[in-house]
């Protein structure tokens, strides 16, 4: 199954953390199972990195490079559909980066591996 993960999820997945559920570390952990990060999850790491908001344990361009090959994550560009779907989402969640990754999963027909739960609120199925 390709499913896309929220940015909360692959850092809890990469670093190890126990605030992953074990539903989701073993939903990621399948080999059968394509993983999907948004552009806007990278982004976002990026942005709270730069702010003092987010401590990576090694630079961005390292961690993120090994990480996508080492689990075999694809990255999932914003299209303009993607855009186009942000715009006619309710204002229940209003973080810019969740509301992205929101509009992917919805345009795209994936589920999202999140622990929020403003993404239940939406369209779109929650694999938590």
């Amino acid at each position: 199954m390709r499913v896309l993960l929220d940015t909360s999820a692959f850092l809890w997945f990469i670093s190890g953390s126990d605030r992953l559920s074990a539903k989701a570390r073993n939903f990621i952990a399948d080999l059968n199972n394509e993983l999907v990060l948004s552009i806007a999850s990278l982004w976002e790491i990026a942005i709270k990195t730069s702010l003092g908001k987010l401590e990576l344990f090694r630079p961005f361009d390292q961690l993120i490079s090994v990480q996508l090959d080492k689990n075999d994550i694809e990255i999932l560009p914003l299209e303009l559909n993607h855009l186009s779907a942000v715009i006619t989402l309710e204002f229940h969640h209003r973080d810019p980066f969740d509301r992205l990754i929101i509009a992917q999963g919805i345009t795209e027909g994936l589920p999202v591996i999140t622990s929020d739960s403003n993404f239940t609120i939406y369209p779109v199925n929650i694999i938590w």
